[in-house]
C-alpha cells in the first residue's frame, strides 16, 4: 500500500487492511508456542521445566524487540507523514542498527550468563544442562529475531502489512516443521532433544530474516542502503525514548505471572496450573487485539505527523469498538465453556472444581483489558510513552499483585476477582489520561 494512503484512504478499510495480517500471523506465533510446548512436553518433566525457565528470557529478548520496534515505528512514520523522505530513510538505517546491538546484547547473555542464571533457580543437573543449552543456542544465534523484528517495523510503518505476515508466517512455519525432526529425530534426522527445540527456533527466525532482507531490498517506496551509513546519536535517542518505557511495558507481563504464581500458590496448591492454563488461552484471545495496534500504531503516528486530529479519533474509536468485540467474544468463551478449556491441558478433577469459578471470574474483565491495550498503543503513537508505562505497570503490577495477596487472606476462590478488578480500574484510568491527551495535544492540531 502506498504511505500516502494512510492519511487519504478511509479509516475503517484502511485499519482493518493494516491489522489483519498482523493479527493473522500473531495467531500463528500464538499456536507455535503451545505446539512447541508439546513436543517438548513429551521428552520428559525437566525437559519442559528446562524451557519453563528459559521462558522468561526470551520473554526478555521479545520486549526488548518489541519496545525498539514501538520507537522505530512510531518515529518513522511520523518523518514519512511529514513528507521527509532523506530523514525517514536514516531512521529506517539507524533503527536497524540499534536491532543489530540488541543482538549484540542477547549474544553477551549466551555467552557468560546462562550458567549463573540456571544455576540461581534450579540445581537438578537434568532440569539446569538441556536449559543451558537452549538458552545458550536461542540467544547467541538471536541475530535472525532481532533482524526479523528490523525488518517488519520498517515495511509496516512504509504501509506494508502484508510483508509482515510473510515474514512471520513463514519463520513460524519453519519452527512447526523442524521442531519434532529435531527434537525426536525421525529418518535422518538427528534426535537432538531440547536443544532440537531450540535449533528449529533459530531455524525460523532466520528464515524470517532473509525473507524479510529480501522485502527490504524490494522496498520501492524508501530505498535503503547501508552504503554511507554513520549511526545518530538524536535518532537513537529518539527511538530509545519512546522504546524503553514500552519494552519495560512488555517486560510487565513475566513479572506479574511470577508474582501471582508466588502469590496465589499459597492459597489453592492448583492455582499455578490455572495461571498457566489462562495465560496459554489468553495469548489466542489477546493475540488479535495486540495485531490490532501494531496495525494501529504507525497509522495514529502517520497522521500525528500530518497534523490529522480527526483521523486519529476515527481510528482510535473504530480500533476501541473492534478491540471490545473481539475480547467480548474471549469472555463469553471463558464464561460458557471453562471446563473444555481447562480439559485441553488435562486438567484433573481438584483442579477444574476452583479453575472454572477462576476462568470465569477472569472472563469479566476481558474487555476492559482490550480497551487498555488499545489506548495504551495510541498514547504511545502520539509520544506520551511515559503514561502508557505507566497505565501497564498499574494494570499488571500495582493493583493486581496486592488484590490477589489480599482477596487470597479473605477466600481462595476470591483472589481471582483481582483480575476484572484491576482491568476495570485501569480502564477508567486509560480513558482519563486519553481525554487529557486529546485535550492537551490533538485539540492543537
Amino acid at each position: 500500500m502506498d504511505d500516502t494512503k494512510m492519511g487519504t484512504m478511509p479509516v475503517r478499510p484502511l485499519l482493518l487492511r493494516m491489522a489483519w495480517p498482523m493479527m493473522l500471523s500473531m495467531l500463528i506465533q500464538a499456536l507455535y508456542n503451545l505446539v512447541d510446548s508439546m513436543f517438548v512436553s513429551r521428552l520428559s518433566g525437566a525437559a519442559f521445566q528446562a524451557l519453563s525457565l528459559a521462558y522468561p528470557v526470551q520473554m526478555f529478548m521479545v520486549a526488548v524487540c518489541v519496545g525498539a520496534g514501538v520507537g522505530l515505528n512510531a518515529l518513522l512514520s511520523k518523518r514519512l507523514g511529514q513528507g521527509d523522505r532523506a530523514e525517514a530513510r536514516a531512521v529506517a538505517l539507524n533503527g536497524i542498527f540499534l536491532y543489530l546491538l540488541c543482538w549484540l546484547l542477547f549474544l553477551s547473555f549466551g555467552l557468560f550468563l546462562t550458567r549463573p542464571f540456571m544455576a540461581f533457580f534450579t540445581a537438578d543437573p537434568a532440569i539446569a544442562a538441556p536449559g543451558r543449552t537452549y538458552l545458550t543456542i536461542v540467544t547467541c544465534v538471536s541475530v535472525g529475531m532481532t533482524m526479523q523484528f528490523a525488518t517488519e517495523r520498517v515495511l509496516l510503518a512504509c504501509g506494508d502489512a502484508v510483508g509482515p505476515m510473510v515474514i512471520q508466517g513463514v519463520g513460524a512455519v519453519v519452527n512447526l516443521v523442524m521442531d519434532p525432526l529435531l527434537i525426536f529425530g525421525p529418518g535422518p534426522f538427528p534426535a537432538l532433544g531440547v536443544a532440537g527445540a531450540a535449533v528449529a527456533t533459530v531455524l525460523g527466525q532466520l528464515t524470517g530474516m532473509t525473507v524479510g532482507l529480501l522485502l527490504l531490498r524490494r522496498l520501492r517506496r524508501l530505498p535503503l542502503s547501508p552504503r554511507g551509513f554513520r549511526p545518530r546519536g538524536d535518532i537513537l535517542a529518539e527511538i530509545c525514548r519512546v522504546g524503553i518505557p514500552a519494552a519495560a511495558m512488555q517486560s510487565l507481563s513475566s513479572v506479574m505471572t511470577l508474582g501471582l504464581n508466588k502469590i496465589m500458590a499459597l492459597y489453592d496448591p492448583g492455582a499455578v496450573f490455572i495461571l498457566g492454563a489462562y495465560f496459554k488461552l489468553q495469548s489466542f484471545l489477546i493475540m488479535p487485539v495486540s495485531g490490532m495496534t501494531n496495525g494501529l500504531t504507525p497509522l495514529v503516528a502517520y497522521n500525528y505527523g500530518a497534523l490529522s486530529r480527526e483521523r486519529i479519533l476515527a481510528l482510535t474509536r473504530f480500533a476501541l469498538t473492534l478491540g471490545a468485540a473481539i475480547m467480548a467474544l474471549g469472555a463469553l468463551l471463558l464464561a460458557l465453556l471453562p471446563g473444555q478449556l481447562l480439559g485441553l491441558f488435562g486438567a484433573e478433577p481438584a483442579v477444574l472444581s476452583s479453575g472454572i469459578p477462576a476462568l470465569r471470574s477472569i472472563a469479566a474483565g476481558l474487555i476492559c483489558a482490550g480497551i487498555t491495550t488499545i489506548l495504551c498503543a495510541v498514547l504511545q503513537a502520539l509520544g506520551a510513552a511515559g503514561t502508557s508505562l505507566l497505565l501497564s505497570l498499574l494494570r499488571q503490577v500495582v493493583l493486581i499483585l496486592p488484590a490477589a495477596w489480599f482477596l487470597g487472606r479473605l477466600g481462595p476462590g476470591l483472589m481471582w476477582l483481582s483480575f476484572p478488578l484491576a482491568e476495570g480500574l485501569s480502564c477508567l484510568a486509560a480513558l482519563f489520561l486519553f481525554r487529557r491527551i486529546c485535550r492537551k495535544q490533538l485539540s492543537e492540531l
